[in-house]
């Protein structure tokens, strides 16, 4: 099983007058454009996961939606679950995970709660990974709960943006 974690792109400041509360936090423009470049590059390695889960932040869901737009996916395949908010434990994402089925999964959530879930996958005693916004790890699972994987690549956003070039 091939599961995907990507982070959500450039987020409003939080010290801008203008920024809302912390899970209404929305992508700015450069925020939407790197990621959907990003998307663009994962387009065009061949990711087409059967399962989008997300963080119900904004900029997680807004996230989720661009990739979704990119690779011509329905929106309505994305769902959003407490498990990737940035304070829950790892072992949620990997509950959440356990009851579903699939090949290939992808989640959108935050930092440094995907890079605890790699960490808490990889059996690493600390997390080993930093994943960039709009940047994305891929896992090859041997199980998902108790989680038990690999990891094939980490990708930066710029990486991804020029993927194909």
């Amino acid at each position: 099983m091939r599961l995907y974690l990507m982070r959500h792109g450039v987020a409003i400041e939080r010290d801008d007058p203008d920024c809302p509360p912390e899970a209404e936090r929305f992508l700015t423009p450069k925020g939407i454009e790197r990621t959907r470049e990003a998307a663009e590059g994962l387009a065009e390695m061949g990711v087409a996961p059967a399962i989008l889960l997300t963080s119900p932040y904004v900029r997680a869901v807004q996230t989720g939606e661009i990739f979704c737009e990119v690779l011509g996916i329905d929106s309505k395949n994305l769902h959003a679950t407490d498990a990737l908010k940035p304070e829950a434990k790892p072992a949620k994402i990997a509950e959440e995970l356990g009851r579903l089925s699939f090949d290939e999964a992808i989640c959108f959530g935050h930092a440094p709660h995907l890079d605890d879930f790699i960490a808490y996958a990889l059996r690493a005693s600390a997390p080993i990974t930093t994943l960039k916004k709009a940047g994305v790890a891929c896992l090859e699972m041997q199980t998902v709960s108790p989680p038990l994987g690999q990891l094939r690549w980490l990708l930066t956003p710029k990486l991804l943006r020029n993927w194909g070039s």
